[in-house]
């Protein structure tokens, strides 16, 4: 199969476009097309087509009300295309505005840290490589030193056996069968001849030989002496050596993969059961369109090209089982993609040389040093290349699902522990699932920590998103506060954050196992309109909220949240309706499939993050043990900078604000006359009544503590202080009086 090649390709375009070729096929017609479509047009006019009707007129109109170019006779073609001349496709300067240029500096030249990635990889194979053989130098001599007098009599024979010519004593042996006395007389005096020389030049060989050891025995320095008689003793040990016992073994097994050739890529199209494509090829077609050679991308092969009409890539996506048989690959090594720009059905195929589960990943930059900053991207994990991707933990809300023993915790852990090295981020933590799985970054760091399912836990945690939300009004009206050269964009920045006065530092939330707190019986509402008004509007103020679940449903994660979380990492998920709540509505449509990662692909993920479409990432896998170090020189730098603080010292969360009841409240400054009120006029009263509770409330607040206790909030119509009617949302008291009476009622049954 050849490729393309793009400068030849230019080239042989440009020819074909300037000149052409006069000289016809001698066994070919040829065909005027002018001649052909002026016929065509005329054959369409019922004065010149002699298959046309008598009673049809020019407008096309026939005398029944039928087109024109419609005709008793069956076999009569049909016109289809327009009479006029086709258009043509773009010219060459319109190619070439089009055309997609190839980096002339390689990614892994452009990119700092893959330089520097691929340089250590290089480095330590190397240095590993000389430290095995320079430690085994020794035991290679002594084998070689042993294999000497082998080595020798091979010499001492091979050269007698030269000197014997005896490689020419089968065709010696064939003429004397042959009883041919005139060739045998021929080889012998050719034999004599040779056996005369050869036994000349060894000879002098051996003279030379004895003068040369004598000479360095009588005058060479001993260091000379010992260095010739080693050499000379690793040359005979070499040459005696056995075929199947090499002396000097291999330091580094380097893992075999077969090269990916076009042969190869339509054999495998061929076997996932696609109907075109076979057809394609069972016609003697290829059945896939190369439109780049076949190139080396990274740690393996990279194909492209476009697939038959109406096939997509995610019909290629579905069947990657069967293409990894086809191209007989481990199913880690192969990933089908489509590419973004292009049509559905432009595909590139990645192979790689190693499973992507067990491929060695790169040193983690922030494993053994350095800091993070929020505000800027921080790698977390490799794509199938093993270049770096990277994550920015700010202005984000994130959804972490997966089914049990993926990795969806270590994710989230890992996350934590990269707003652990922010030392500005205050770390709020809760381990629902109970196994201590958060405990190294909670217990070191965490500004709140909690673990388990139980009514302690559930409730430490109900209060600490209640001031959480109260911390999130505060903020937007700090933010609101601030003149706009400061904050330009009305939203929290590096340089904001690092101004302890206003307090706009970042807060991480990191929850696992957050169904346990949605399907709480008696909090779950509650903690459902908090935690949806946290991922709508912290990611402004500075507030981040990543939530974990192996049961990613309507139920376990509300799509209140799921909606309007930005960042999605996505693990292996047994069905479609699962991988949407993660990735978002229609993504198991566009091929986007964490269905299709296999049981061994642990932290192994799809991300949609970060403005770019979904991508494969394998996570960096930190143990407890290296997690615990990471919070621990995080705790270190915190207490440097005297910004630990919370539950890491030990101190208890400050005692909860004074209880009071919002409905009751609300009956208090709504008299009973006025049968509606609106939410503004509501929110300014419970201000006067308890400041210290109410004070910075707005509509939009009152509507979200309104809805766990079942109140909604409406159009109401009122009149502005000038006396002008108005719609605007609003209450009614009469369903406050009735959400009362229920609840005690209840409160009195029981």
């Amino acid at each position: 199969m050849k490729h393309p090649d793009d400068d030849n390709e230019l080239f042989n375009r440009l020819e074909a476009e300037m000149t052409a070729d006069s000289r016809p096929d001698p066994g070919a017609n040829v065909v005027d097309f002018d001649k052909a479509r002026s016929a065509r047009t005329e054959s369409a006019d019922p004065d010149t087509d002699p298959t046309a009707r008598p009673g049809a007129d020019r407008s096309g109109d026939s005398p029944k009300g039928g087109s024109g170019a419609e005709s008793d006779d069956p076999t009569t073609p049909v016109m289809v295309d327009q009479s006029a001349p086709a258009a043509t496709g773009p010219g060459y300067l319109g190619r070439l505005a089009g055309a997609r240029h190839r980096a002339v500096v390689p990614v892994w030249l452009r990119s700092a840290a893959e330089l520097r990635t691929a340089s250590a990889w290089v480095a330590r194979h190397y240095a590993h490589t000389a430290g095995y053989h320079a430690l085994r130098a020794p035991i290679y001599a002594a084998r070689l030193a042993l294999q000497a007098p082998t080595g020798a009599a091979r010499f001492v024979g091979g050269t007698m056996r030269w000197a014997a010519d005896r490689e020419g004593e089968p065709v010696r042996l064939a003429a004397v069968r042959r009883e041919d006395a005139a060739e045998y007389l021929k080889l012998s005096r050719q034999r004599d001849g040779r056996v005369r020389l050869r036994t000349l030049v060894m000879v002098l060989g051996m003279f030379v030989g004895l003068l040369t050891a004598l000479a360095l025995y009588v005058l060479a320095p001993a260091w000379l002496q010992a260095v010739s008689v080693s050499a000379l003793v690793m040359a005979l040990g070499a040459a005696g050596r056995r075929p199947d016992a090499p002396v000097i073994h291999r330091a580094v097994e380097l893992p075999k993969a077969t090269k990916l050739t076009s042969d190869i890529v339509l054999r495998a199209l061929g076997a996932v059961g696609i109907p075109a494509i076979n057809q394609a090829q069972a016609k003697g077609r290829d059945g896939f369109e190369f439109t780049a050679p076949i190139t080396r991308d990274g740690p393996g092969w990279r194909a492209e090209g476009n697939l038959p009409f109406g096939v997509t890539v995610t019909d290629i996506i579905e069947r990657r089982e069967r293409l990894a048989s086809g191209l007989r690959r481990p199913l880690g090594c192969v990933w089908p993609e489509a590419v973004p720009d292009e049509h559905t059905g432009r595909l590139v195929l990645w192979v790689g040389d190693q499973d992507m589960s067990r491929a060695s990943q790169p040193a983690w930059p922030l494993l053994k040093s350095g800091s993070v900053d929020l505000f800027k991207p921080v790698a977390y994990g490799t794509d199938q290349r093993g270049r770096w991707t990277e994550v920015t933990l700010m202005y984000i809300a994130g959804v972490i699902g997966a089914i049990p023993r993926m990795g969806k915790t270590f994710l989230l852990r890992l996350l934590l522990l990269i707003a652990a090295l922010d030392p500005r981020a205050e770390l709020h933590s809760y381990d629902m699932k109970g196994t201590g799985d958060l405990d190294p970054v909670g217990n070191a760091v965490g500004y709140r920590h909690a673990a388990g399912d139980d009514d302690e836990p559930v409730g430490y945690a109900l209060d600490d998103f209640r001031a959480l939300r109260e911390e999130l009004r505060r903020r937007t009206k700090v933010i609101r506060s601030l003149p706009r050269d400061i904050c330009p964009e009305s939203k929290v920045t590096s340089a904001l954050a690092d101004k302890r006065s206003l307090g706009l530092h970042p807060i991480v939330v990191g929850v696992d196992e957050c169904q346990v707190l949605f399907e709480h019986p008696e909090h779950g509402k509650e903690f459902e309109e908090i935690i949806t008004d946290l991922v709508k509007r912290g990611p402004a103020t500075g507030i981040v909220v990543l939530l974990a679940t192996q049961r990613p449903d309507a139920k376990s994660l509300p799509t209140g949240i799921s909606a309007n979380a930005s960042a999605r990492w996505c693990l292996k998920v047994m069905g479609q309706l699962e991988n949407d709540m993660v990735l978002g509505t229609s993504a198991y449509k566009r091929g986007v499939r964490a269905t299709m990662f296999a049981w061994g692909d642990k932290g192994i993920h799809y991300f949609v993050g970060e403005g770019s479409d979904a991508r494969i990432v394998r996570s960096v896998y930190v143990d407890a043990g290296g997690a615990e170090a990471i919070a621990a020189r995080a705790r270190r730098t915190r207490e440097k900078a005297g910004l630990l603080a919370g539950h890491a010292l030990g101190e208890a969360p400050e005692p909860a604000a004074p209880a009071y009841d919002l409905l009751a409240d609300i009956l208090a400054v709504v008299p009973a006359k006025e049968a509606k009120v609106w939410s503004e006029t509501v929110v300014a009263r419970l201000a006067e009544l308890r400041p210290e509770v109410y004070d910075g409330w707005d509509a939009e607040g009152l509507a979200v503590a309104l809805k766990p206790h079942g109140v909604p909030t409406g159009q109401v119509w009122g009149k502005t202080e000038s006396g002008k009617g108005a719609n605007r949302r609003g209450i009614e008291r009469a369903r406050i009086t009735a959400v009362i009476a229920k609840r005690d009622g209840k409160r009195d049954a029981g």
